[in-house]
């Protein structure tokens, strides 16, 4: 058995050593979502030497810049407070974690670069903490990498799938071919595993261990209860109550059929202006990924939306599960019944899914609701529009936006759902659990499509 989760940004890690001039890195994201454990995990494998600051949990270190951004002079101050720290240059990792907690250690970014001695790596979820603030701070002196609950691969390889059983899936996407019966059915019984699941650490390695759900739900809801405990801590100048009142409502609006998210309804005389920064506190601590409902299916995906018509989707599907009534939780874990709340959770996950691989959200609804998408990506030449079904029902939107030539920039389309590789010469089909070879596909493959070539 596994001794840990293997995660993408151990690789990440190692190529980050491994550069001949490498610059601070900055791990974001969301809380509990195992960016410690990844880089305490490299830090042993690769240092001789390793010191590691909590600026939560060791709060006496957060004046260590006071006394300014000198190298040296921080370094003084760090053994001050403990002397039995070993800082040997060239064999030394830094690790700053929680960084939200004092925001001067980016500013230090640029020293340590320039100085050259020692490598550092700072962690946070970065919640409260304004991160155009430590831009404009170390701009060109710092790496950026954005990282995830567990995907769907990550996931594959916590119960012992391999590369190259994941290279086969994506053997079948690039030539449009069937996947076999047994690799189905492996392919469906995990996914809904990770459905239930989530992608959150904890959870994820509690099921591995156990090899059952014994004690995951609760875990979930005591995720959900601890969000909003970092929630009051960190909202900064923002009205923790109209923070408070968004997140909670975010199911409430995923179970609609538009699943629009209106800020009049999140609660009684709500006006959007009063909650201004509110859904892009929580976008930017990662707690929910923001779908945007374009103005026309066209390119280009950025600028052509209404940044006031959005989804929110919860950032782990996993924490959606655990907001659900007990009701739907019984259906969905007892009855195996996963089209609750109206097809959101395969949205929910779909929407994770493409965050995960660095897509934006975008949706289309016209005025009239009779012609919508759930999604849209690109390729190097067109639009692709993705349908999320949860059945097996007639796709009208999609077919109308493939066919129609009012949408010049839309050649063919994707639909997902619980069904097997396919292409019938307008739109090609994939079952949910290969969303996360998706990006690799579109780059490899997807332009082929315009010619309406499915194969090699």
């Amino acid at each position: 058995m596994a001794e840990r989760l293997e995660r993408k940004l151990d690789k990440v890690l190692v190529e980050w050593k491994k550069s001949a001039d490498s610059l601070p890195l900055i791990v974001r994201g969301a809380r509990q979502i195992g960016k410690t454990e990844a880089i305490e995990h490299f830090a042993r494998a690769n240092y001789k030497y390793i010191v590691e600051i909590n600026f939560i949990l060791q709060s006496e270190y957060r004046d260590i810049f006071d006394d300014g951004f000198d190298v040296d002079t921080i370094l003084q101050n760090i053994t001050l407070i403990n002397p039995a720290l070993i800082l040997k240059p060239h064999e030394t990792l830094i690790f700053f974690d929680e960084m939200q907690a004092c925001p001067s250690c980016a500013t230090s970014l640029k020293a340590f670069k320039l100085d050259g001695r020692y490598d550092v790596i700072c962690s946070g979820s970065l919640m409260g903490l304004n991160y155009q603030e430590i831009e404009s701070n170390s701009v060109g002196y710092k790496q950026d990498y954005q990282m995830y609950p567990l995907d769907f691969e990550e996931y594959l390889w916590a119960k012992g799938y391999t590369a190259a059983q994941i290279e086969m899936f994506h053997a079948h996407m690039r030539t449009a071919t069937p996947l076999s019966s047994t690799a189905l059915a492996m392919l469906r019984k995990n996914f809904r595993e990770y459905l239930v699941l989530g992608g959150m650490p904890a959870v994820v390695w509690s099921f591995i261990q156990q090899k059952n759900f014994s004690g995951t739900l609760a875990m979930q809801k005591q995720l959900l209860l601890d969000y909003e405990e970092d929630i009051t801590k960190y909202a900064g100048g923002l009205d923790k109550g109209k923070i408070l009142n968004v997140y909670r409502k975010i199911p409430v609006f995923l179970g609609k059929d538009n699943k629009k998210f209106q800020i009049s309804k999140v609660a009684h005389g709500a006006r959007t202006r009063e909650y201004v920064g509110v859904t892009d506190w929580l976008d930017n601590a990662g707690i929910i990924n923001i779908c945007y409902c374009m103005e026309n299916p066209e390119l280009p995906l950025r600028g052509n939306y209404n940044p006031d018509n959005y989804r929110i989707y919860f950032g782990d599907t996993g924490l959606l599960i655990a907001s659900l009534d007990e009701e739907a939780q019984v259906d969905m874990r007892e009855n195996k019944n996963f089209d609750v709340y109206k097809g959101a959770l395969f949205e929910n996950v779909v929407a994770q899914m493409l965050v995960q691989q660095g897509y934006g959200l975008y949706f289309y609804r016209d005025r009239t609701a009779t012609l919508e998408m759930d999604f849209f990506v690109r390729d190097a030449n067109s639009l692709v529009p993705v349908e999320v079904k949860a059945g097996n029902g007639a796709s009208k939107s999609l077919n109308e936006l493939i066919s129609q030539k009012d949408y010049a920039d839309i050649h063919y389309g994707i639909k997902l759902g619980d069904t097997n590789i396919g292409w019938n010469g307008k739109f090609f089909t994939f079952p949910y659990a290969l969303t996360f070879l998706l990006k690799r596909w579109l780059k490899e493959k997807g332009h082929n499509a315009r010619q309406g070539e499915t194969v090699t």
